[in-house]
């Protein structure tokens, strides 16, 4: 089968990037959610991120006692 060269790597003639599965995936999601569902997951991680330092935090501290 022939090959086709992109950025320096080699692939199947006909397959497809993981960067251009994550684009159209990406394009679906939108187009079913919109685009304010990406704002509210985002938020979502962000607040659980803030969460998880600060039970880091408080363990850190009970370590210290």
């Amino acid at each position: 089968m022939p090959k086709d060269t992109e950025k320096g790597g080699t692939r199947e003639k006909g397959s497809m990037t993981v960067e251009e599965a994550g684009r159209m995936g990406g394009e679906k999601v939108k187009a079913e959610r919109g685009e304010g569902f990406y704002s509210e997951i985002g938020h979502k991680g962000g607040q659980r991120v803030k969460e998880l330092i600060e039970e880091g935090k408080e363990a850190e501290e009970k370590s210290k006692k």
